[in-house]
């Protein structure tokens, strides 16, 4: 398998073969935001550091903090009542 270059454009094909996912999870992963794309002449393009971000292990520690917040924040919320 080729390297990934944050710089170079993929199309979502190329995109499922490198997340190892199928066509209807990267359709909702570009529907709901996960990973960002561009509709070019109406087709997806994905940029290889979006691809990167997603791989890259920053950002589960970041979404295991988000979780954890919003957690604390709804037990003090629970709390009061």
């Amino acid at each position: 398998m080729e390297e990934i270059k944050p710089g170079q454009v993929y199309t979502p094909k190329e995109t499922r073969d490198f997340l190892k996912i199928s066509d209807s999870t990267m359709k909702r992963m570009i529907k709901n935001g996960v990973i960002r794309a561009y509709k070019v002449s109406g087709q997806y393009r994905i940029w290889g550091k979006e691809i990167l971000n997603l791989l890259s292990p920053s950002l589960e520690q970041e979404a295991k903090n988000l979780f954890q917040r919003a957690k604390r924040r709804t037990k003090k919320i629970i709390e009061k009542w």
